[in-house]
């Protein structure tokens, strides 16, 4: 693993801590005692103004002179970590330990500083004590994103991913930490889909990973051959007709060819005979009913749906868009009112609740709708994260939606 890790200065900060001390710990300490001070106040001066090479010149010059003083050595290991001398900082880490074993973080930074010269097999223990022990946020936060660099290094890809997940726990809205879990989820995974394809290279799960990859990357075309591959051979294969209706669909998106759309249709209808419990295929061919107007039967479709899958949000979402449809608001409330209650980001829901209050004569709770509402729409546009892949065709806004 190549990437880099930012060096957050906080973690400098907390092992720079006793600088404020160091006067009063030099004073009549030796003869040299106004020089050492003269050092040490004016490197303390120059790390508060961020001026590192100069205070990494002036805590020489005191480590020379006060060379049995601890915190002169952790704080200058402190500015080598800062500068990326790693090897100086090291140096200096296990001779501050050496005097004084109980100086706070020192066992981090020296982990940190193993793991940034390659050395991971030493910087495990150090790192792992680090990460799983610190009470210390950023230490912790520090220690994990180098774990996973040294993980990776050793070729631990599981302890990487366990520690990934762990740092997603931890740190869940921390963009570095993000990009770094991210990276090592997808090279676990890269890594188990070659050895899928060494071991078992025409198996069916091989054939079905393929497919699945095309689909995610818009192939549509290889995406069919390969799950129809998956089919010859084995024909009741719970799932693939029904990824093949998505294939479809999501091709007749882009094309808009009427067969496209009855290939799709015809899939779905093939995965609910061979797995009548597919209520997402149940739930697409719905759908597919509302979509052409044909609302009476999409009213069926969908009752019966929630009667098997009673907490299915988005066919709540969808028969209440139905009964709208069908001018009956106030039956609406119902299903959209339990549907905000499953999933209370999901805009179109609340949109829709607007609605049907607002049909039933509930003008209070139509306006709290609209406005819960609005606030979700705003917030989709400004920041909020793409959804992942959908397994089902997700409930839209249409294009006369009043904000």
């Amino acid at each position: 693993m190549t990437a880099r890790y930012s060096h957050s200065f906080q973690l400098i900060l907390g092992i720079l801590a006793f600088c404020s001390l160091f006067t009063l710990s030099i004073r009549g300490q030796s003869a040299n005692e106004s020089s050492a001070e003269a050092y040490a106040t004016a490197g303390q001066q120059a790390l508060a103004a961020g001026h590192y090479s100069a205070a990494q010149g002036n805590f020489e010059k005191l480590a020379q002179l006060e060379p049995s003083i601890a915190e002169v050595h952790a704080t200058l290991a402190a500015i080598y970590f800062k500068e990326r001398y790693f090897e100086l900082a090291v140096r200096e880490v296990r001779t501050a330990l050496k005097l004084k074993p109980s100086l706070p973080k020192l066992d981090s930074l020296l982990g940190l500083s193993l793991s940034e010269m390659g050395d991971f097999e030493n910087a495990l223990p150090h790192l792992e004590k680090g990460f799983k022990q610190s009470a210390d946020a950023e230490v912790r936060r520090m220690c994990g994103l180098q774990l996973l660099r040294a993980y990776s290094g050793l070729s631990r890809d599981s302890d990487a991913v366990q520690t990934a997940l762990l740092l997603n726990k931890f740190y869940p809205d921390d963009p570095e930490v993000l990009y770094h879990t991210g990276r090592i989820y997808g090279n676990f995974a890269y890594v188990v889909m070659l050895k899928l394809h060494d071991k078992a290279p025409n198996s069916i799960w091989m054939l079905q990973a393929q497919g699945e990859a095309n689909e995610s990357q818009k192939d549509y075309d290889a995406a069919i051959i390969a799950f129809n591959h998956v089919l010859a051979l084995e024909p009741n294969r719970p799932g693939i007709h029904y990824r093949l209706g998505r294939v479809y669909l999501a091709r007749f998106r882009n094309t808009q060819k009427p067969e496209d759309r009855e290939a799709a249709k015809k899939e779905f209808l093939s995965e609910t005979e061979i797995d009548a419990g597919n209520g997402n295929a149940l739930y697409e061919l719905a759908q597919m009913a509302a979509d052409d107007n044909n609302f009476d039967e999409a009213q069926r479709q969908f009752e019966a749906l929630l009667e098997r899958f009673p907490d299915f949000e988005q066919a709540m979402v969808a028969l209440g868009g139905v009964y709208l449809q069908k001018q009956d608001g106030a039956k609406a409330v119902g299903p959209l009112e339990r549907a905000t209650k499953l999933d209370g980001d999901d805009e179109v829901a609340w949109y829709r609740l607007a609605q049907a209050e607002r049909a039933a004569g509930n003008r209070d709770a139509a306006q709290k709708a609209l406005e819960t509402f609005r606030k979700l729409h705003a917030s989709a546009k400004e920041a909020r994260s793409p959804r992942p892949a959908e397994e089902i065709t997700r409930q839209q806004l249409g294009s006369d939606t009043q904000q």
